[in-house]
């Protein structure tokens, strides 16, 4: 099982790290909500569980607790800035279909 993040979301993590002056990195998981299903949850972490996994991408830990690594795995975590818009995107190859707002998915 692997995740993955790219130089752009290391950079946005790093960087906020740095602002917040603690944390080892950011926690990654999904939650059951909205219309279709599921929906990602993104948080800094300040440390880990026993029975978390640990993903080291560059300079940034990402964190997955280990039901939500079932529906993670493959994923890459992304960091775009599309005009005035900004913000993480997953790349998930397991979502199967996702809710007309964007806001969920399902598996």
């Amino acid at each position: 099982m692997a995740i993955t993040m790219t130089a752009a979301a290391e950079q946005h993590v790093i960087k906020h790290l740095a602002h917040r002056s603690k944390g080892v990195g950011v926690r990654l998981g999904v939650r059951t909500t909205g219309c279709s299903g599921l929906s990602y949850v993104l948080e800094f972490v300040d440390s880990t569980e026993a029975e978390d996994a640990v993903f080291t991408c560059g300079d940034v830990k990402l964190v997955i607790d280990p039901k939500s690594l079932l529906y993670l795995d493959g994923t890459e975590l992304d960091y775009v800035k599309e005009g005035l818009n900004e913000g993480f995107e997953f790349k998930n190859p397991n979502v199967k279909d996702e809710c007309g707002c964007g806001e969920s998915f399902h598996i």
